[in-house]
């Protein structure tokens, strides 16, 4: 969260429709000249029925250890209540569709599987710089007071971006629009200023169920519900401590995060191109070597992480996840980087290197 700016006059009120709508449709454009996919207006009250859903997934424990989502529900179910100045919130998607198969690394037998979102540069880094520059020119241009927000604030994204009629949330409850798919980041500009709202997206998934059938680990208990506890880019990247074993083989050799239920919707095949070059795969991020993984400690990890999602989970919990990745990869000459691992200071790592070592000595 930023914090908000003031400008240095009194912001000029928006009194008439048409002045409000002109600056609405300025504003617009100029965020897809910085380089948006997408943008839209919604209010903060547009969402009444946000928090009983909320409430309703929290009760259920479908958001497993994430316990921040618990503690700043107050605000993640009401955007009214996190900033209450806000009066317009413009919602911005940005994308960053790969180029190539994204699961094809899935059957690369020694080599591990990364999200294509965290192949690249830190997106919140990339994403923020964009808000702030669209920020600025919305207060030089009308003033008032603005606050921009990327995934790590209690904001409710998605639900904001169907309300601003960017696109609407699938049965895999991701984003996805008729125009770009659903290979997007999404980030939030909420402003003290009354803009007009775009009209809310519609659900147009059909009788589609591609994205509920492919998850490894039955991750939806029903379309558009999503049990954290169950889904491989929770389990990889939020999760504390080991796996439950009944789910380690349906990890395969996802390291961190899953792109399964985005890769296989129809609607990409209108993905718009990503225009971010920072987005593109750095070096040794498309389907690393396992056994290269697994010898890390915490220097190299942090060395060879530097700007990427991927350090906030710390090196200790990726090579739990590059073990899991060995275990399941049936190939015998990576049992000595397991095995290396036996003794590990980190209990959980030792743990998943005894259960990768039993995996491919009993030829499981």
């Amino acid at each position: 969260m930023t914090a908000p700016a003031r400008p240095t006059a009194p912001a000029p009120a928006l009194r008439d429709d048409a002045a409000a709508s002109a600056l609405a449709a300025r504003l617009k454009a100029r965020a897809l000249e910085e380089g948006f996919t997408a943008a839209g207006l919604c209010r903060p009250g547009d969402l009444p029925d946000l928090r009983p859903r909320l409430a309703g997934y929290l009760a259920a424990g479908h958001h497993g250890q994430m316990r921040w989502m618990e503690e700043r529900s107050h605000w993640r179910g009401d955007p009214a209540a996190l900033w209450p100045a806000a009066r317009s919130i413009l919602m911005l998607a940005e994308s960053y569709a790969p180029e190539d198969d994204p699961l094809a690394s899935l059957t690369a037998t020694g080599r591990a599987t990364i999200s294509v979102y965290a192949r690249g540069r830190d997106y919140h880094d990339l994403l923020k710089r964009r808000l702030k520059r669209l920020g600025r020119w919305l207060l030089a241009e009308a003033g008032g007071e603005i606050k921009v927000f990327v995934d790590t604030a209690p904001v409710m994204e998605k639900p904001l971006a169907q309300a601003a009629g960017l696109g609407w949330q699938g049965k895999h409850t991701n984003l996805l629009g008729r125009d770009f798919g659903n290979w997007v980041f999404l980030g939030a500009l909420f402003t003290t200023l009354e803009l007009p709202p775009d009209p809310p997206e519609q659900d147009h998934c059909g009788s589609c169920t591609r994205c509920l059938d492919i998850s490894p680990t039955a991750a939806f208990p029903a379309p558009y519900r999503l049990d954290a506890r169950r889904c491989i880019s929770y389990l990889t990247i939020e999760h504390r401590g080991p796996v439950d074993e009944e789910l380690r083989p349906a990890l395969g050799n996802r390291i961190y995060g899953c792109d399964d239920c985005l890769a296989v919707c129809p609607w990409n095949k209108f993905a718009a191109a990503a225009h971010e070059t920072g987005y593109a795969a750095r070096e040794g991020m498309d389907a690393p070597l396992l056994e290269d993984l697994a010898a890390l400690d915490d220097t190299a990890f942090r060395a060879r992480f530097s700007g990427s999602p991927i350090k906030r989970i710390g090196r200790d919990r990726l090579v739990r996840n590059v073990l899991y990745a060995i275990g399941n990869s049936g190939a015998p000459h990576l049992a000595d980087a397991a095995r290396a691992r036996l003794q590990d200071a980190d209990p959980t790592v030792a743990d998943a290197a005894a259960w990768a070592l039993a995996r491919l000595e009993g030829g499981a």
